[in-house]
């Protein structure tokens, strides 16, 4: 399969799994573990994110617009504090992992599991909030909590970032529409860092990547992304995520059996 091939279909896997609640990182690990398509640097992988980022800034540029407008007001400046707590916790707690020693499992099962039991977690928080209006109020115990999860997202791929941040809002209370859009928006700081500190990791090795690759990638990553953000923006607005237990638990299930066949 040709180069740029490889990057045109990981560019859609990401662009497609980022910000639906199943783990892009899962599934890009998934599909190099299975022999789909060929294993690919971290670099490659972080910074292809950094496309699908780009998609959440242009669906989001007025909402962006409007909280710099209104910066003056108290309640734009709550929540982007509250924006910033939980990118900051993320980072702390990312950085103290990394110290630790703590590197990413890269063999399938780790990823089945967590995909696995996302599902089951969707399905239970989705069971017990039948029925239950939401709030539209973004606390300070809420911030905090969307970024603990960020950072379990980011140490065990398959729990997925989107997933889990959404998933950890509307257990407590928040409306769907109001977790979807704080989730992506603390996920624009939170993915352009992970990129940047990737590069600036890989800085002596930069000459080594196939960039022409990297950059088809993070584009198609982007457009795809765009498709999909707007898609379930819309979709959060008359739906639950119970489809998306089902997937990850189906998914879980098949690459358990896969690899207990192996």
């Amino acid at each position: 399969m040709s180069d740029w091939l490889v990057a045109i279909l990981l560019g859609v896997i990401e662009g497609v799994t980022e910000f639906l609640p199943v783990s892009s990182t899962g599934h890009l690990l998934l599909v190099e573990n299975l022999g789909w398509l060929p294993r690919q640097s971290e670099l490659f992988n972080t910074v292809v994110q950094c496309g699908a980022v780009l998609a959440v800034l242009l669906v989001f540029t007025g909402r962006l617009r409007q909280l710099l407008a209104e910066w003056r007001t108290p309640a734009t400046r709550l929540y982007v504090g509250q924006l910033a707590a939980a990118f900051i916790l993320t980072g702390i707690g990312g950085l103290i992992i990394k110290k630790a020693g703590f590197h990413l499992p890269k063999t399938a099962a780790p990823v089945a599991w967590a995909t696995l039991i996302g599902g089951v977690a969707i399905l239970a928080v989705e069971r017990w909030l039948r029925n239950k209006p939401g709030a539209t109020t973004i606390t300070w115990q809420l911030a905090l909590a969307v970024g603990a999860a960020q950072l379990v997202a980011g140490a065990f791929p398959g729990t997925s970032r989107s997933g889990a941040t959404i998933l950890v809002a509307i257990a407590m209370g928040l409306a769907r529409p109001a977790a979807a859009e704080f989730s992506f928006l603390v996920g624009i700081p939170t993915l352009f860092a992970a990129g940047f500190l990737e590069i600036f990791k890989a800085r002596h090795d930069l000459g080594a990547e196939n960039w022409t690759m990297v950059a088809i990638g993070t584009g198609v990553a982007a457009v795809t992304a765009f498709a999909v953000v707007k898609w379930l923006l819309g979709y959060v607005q008359r739906h639950n995520f119970v489809v998306f237990g089902w997937y990850r638990i189906a998914l879980g299930l098949g690459i358990l059996l896969w690899a207990g066949s192996r």
